[in-house]
């Protein structure tokens, strides 16, 4: 118990400085905050889910990779977006509503291919890994562009880089010891309620690997970085498949057995109901929020029969 309890203090001061650190990194650069949730907090905060997934396909565990890929981006929108709309109703960047999120959905798409494919090659790997290459390599650049466009708004705040760097690394080390004390903490606790392993798989730990993105988003909704709260999520998500998957595959090729295609759609689901939500009125509301709470609790309550 003591594990969680200190966990969920170390991931509350790690996102606290990550999202400083982010904040001041685009304000330096004059990159919008949302290419930054997007892109450095997003992939850090993911940091968790690359080793583990790893480490399971070293193993030659395949399920447990991908399980974890896919249980994280459906607690990511399902959870974290919830939890972020009740507590401060973020509103969405036009971009991501016409560019990051229907990019989701087609990565999304490709990898319910995969798990009905049965598996993951070596191929297949490294054409999504040049995927997210690609795509990442847009995203700052338009961020750039937007800045530029954005320059004469107001003084640039100059805050050193050094200091950037050290909220921003110091943040994720944090986050990462964080979120691995809490998961200890929660399997022996699930463990001593008699809970099984596969449930504990599919749902501790797909959740625990995400608890920076949760601590990171929930903080920037409270201090009113709303674009690096939500691109957190989403960019969360498309590393998640396109590197996570990608790479874990190029390292060692991926066989999806005890994966279900069911668990990939319902996280294409997930993907696909945050599209109309979010258009609706350019913000996710609190309704909304708590419909991706339920929505997540019936999703549990079809994984407890394995």
């Amino acid at each position: 118990m003591l594990a969680i309890i200190f966990g969920m203090v170390l991931l509350y001061f790690g996102a606290e400085g990550l999202v400083r650190g982010s904040a001041r990194l685009a304000a330096r650069f004059g990159i919008p905050p949302l290419i930054i949730g997007l892109t450095i907090v997003a992939f850090g905060t993911s940091a968790p889910e690359l080793t583990v997934s790893l480490s399971a396909a070293l193993r030659g565990a395949g399920d447990v990779a991908v399980g974890n890929a896919l249980g994280s981006n459906i607690f990511n929108i399902a959870v974290i977006l919830g939890l972020t709309a009740l507590i401060q109703p973020p509103r969405v960047h036009q971009d991501l509503i016409r560019r990051e999120i229907p990019f989701l959905i087609v990565v999304t798409l490709l990898a319910c291919g995969l798990v009905a494919g049965g598996g993951i090659s070596r191929l297949a790997g490294g054409l999504l890994f040049l995927l997210l290459c690609a795509y990442t390599a847009f995203s700052i650049r338009q961020g750039r562009r937007s800045g530029e466009e954005e320059e004469g708004s107001g003084p640039a705040e100059r805050t050193p880089l050094w200091q950037c760097a050290l909220f921003i690394v110091l943040g994720l080390a944090v986050l990462v010891a964080g979120s691995h004390l809490f998961v200890l903490g929660a399997v022996e606790v699930a463990r001593g309620f008699g809970v099984s392993e596969a449930v504990i798989g599919l749902t501790i730990v797909a959740a625990g690997t995400s608890l920076p993105e949760l601590a990171t988003s929930v903080v920037a909704a409270v201090k009113k970085e709303a674009d690096v709260a939500i691109g957190n999520i989403v960019g969360s998500n498309i590393f998640n498949i396109l590197c996570i998957l990608g790479l874990t595959a190029v390292v060692s090729p991926l066989e999806v057995v005890g994966i279900g295609l069911r668990d990939a759609l319902v996280m294409l689901a997930f993907s696909v109901v945050l599209l109309p939500f979010a258009w609706s009125q350019k913000s996710i509301s609190r309704w909304e929020g708590g419909f991706f709470l339920l929505a997540y609790g019936g999703y549990l309550a079809l994984l407890w029969p394995r």
